[in-house]
């Protein structure tokens, strides 16, 4: 059949007045090329092995934060000392070695002179959290940060120990560490955050539209997370929190926090620690992959709005790392918790760390370089690529 030329002409004329917020939108970004960010995994390495008593060789959480000082590494369970030559570190010092541990540090990285490890110091002198535990059975790990004013904001969990595995730990609360101009190494306030819902708030925290939104986890079940979302008027963390709910509104009650869900309306499953980031009209979801335990696959994810729905997670990279097939040939060794650094960016790209360790902590006293960060560029190509 013809189509009359007139019904083409008046189609033509009503799109041209559509507004462009109206017309049907591009999908979200494709992926073009992975790899491994060398440069940076080599500058870790490096650093690693400078001798030092309480210099940092290894560490995990991995998050990071543009400060005036420099770029500002946080890290949770932290090896220091020095390794040795054969690549092993010595036993650490509670099991009768010389190699320090703390469950939180800094490295803070100036964009001219030398990196420095930075932790708190225990009554002896000797190396201690940053953020100390309120007693000897509990402690602080790491979540994500924000820049505030020339110093930063860092956002903890505290957990303690269920029992003898290296997995038996349970969390407690949250809370918010606040760090001066040049001091680092001691926090200026400790400032208990929402703690009602069973969630660990602060698995990422992304800056847009005159709000801060906070991405917390549930445990789910075979070690997959549920995402939660929270906001707070400006950047300021202390200042009231709103509560996204699963009838699309914002409530000042975090019992009435809903789980973010995927294209289908399911709840959406996540690693423990991840990020959310704006890139153009999009927001990029990186995780891992969520139905297999200790699955090496780094996945991504997008939405529309910082509260979903997401697309389908897709894997976008496997860590080589892990698994009796992967670089140390070890069915113990895993690859987790990846998410990223947006302010190491170029136009178009992710890039992205993941944290490598093993379930058998002697593993990483053998072999020191195991429990280090790894990082990848993504390249982002156009829709549907």
């Amino acid at each position: 059949m013809r189509i009359p030329r007139v019904l083409v002409a008046l189609a033509v004329a009503v799109c041209a007045f559509v507004p462009p917020g109206d017309r049907p939108a591009a999908g979200p970004p494709g992926v073009g090329r992975v790899r491994p960010a060398t440069a940076l995994d080599e500058a870790w390495g490096a650093y690693a092995e400078r001798p030092g008593r309480s210099h940092w060789t290894g560490g995990d959480s991995t998050y990071s934060v543009a400060t005036a000082a420099g770029e500002l590494w946080v890290f949770s369970d932290t090896f220091l000392g020095t390794v040795r030559a054969d690549g092993s570190r010595p036993p650490v010092a509670g099991a009768g070695g010389t190699t320090p541990f703390v469950h939180n540090s800094f490295v803070l990285w100036p964009a001219a002179g030398r990196p420095r490890t930075v932790t708190g110091r225990d009554r002896s002198g000797g190396p201690a959290p940053v953020v100390s535990g309120p007693s000897r059975d509990q402690w602080y790990w790491a979540r994500a940060g924000v820049a505030e004013g020339r110093g930063a904001a860092i956002v903890y969990a505290r957990y303690a120990r269920t029992g003898s595995g290296p997995l038996d730990v349970a969390w407690q609360g949250n809370v918010l560490a606040r760090f001066g101009p040049g001091r680092p190494d001691r926090p200026r306030s400790l400032t208990p955050l929402p703690s009602s819902a069973r969630t660990t708030w602060g698995a990422w925290l992304e800056r847009q539209g005159g709000h801060t939104y906070v991405y917390g986890t549930e445990q789910g079940p075979l070690g997959a997370h549920y995402l939660r979302l929270a906001r707070v008027a400006g950047s300021d963390l202390r200042r009231p929190w709103q509560y996204w709910t699963a009838d699309g509104k914002w409530s000042a009650r975090e019992s009435r926090s809903a789980r973010l869900t995927g294209a289908d309306g399911a709840a959406l499953r996540t690693s423990d620690e991840l990020s959310v980031v704006r890139h153009g009209r999009w927001y990029a979801l990186v995780t891992q992959r969520s139905d297999e335990p200790f699955s090496a696959q780094v996945q991504l994810a997008w939405s529309r709005t910082p509260h979903g729905p997401f697309t389908r997670p897709r894997t976008v990279y496997t860590a080589p790392e892990a698994g009796p097939s992967g670089t140390y040939r070890n069915r113990n060794v895993i690859a987790y918790n990846p998410h990223e650094h947006p302010e190491l960016e170029r136009p178009g790209e992710l890039v992205v760390s993941y944290n490598v360790n093993s379930l058998v902590p002697q593993d990483v006293i053998d072999r020191a370089g195991v429990y280090r960060p790894r990082f990848l560029r993504v390249t982002l190509g156009p829709p549907g690529g």
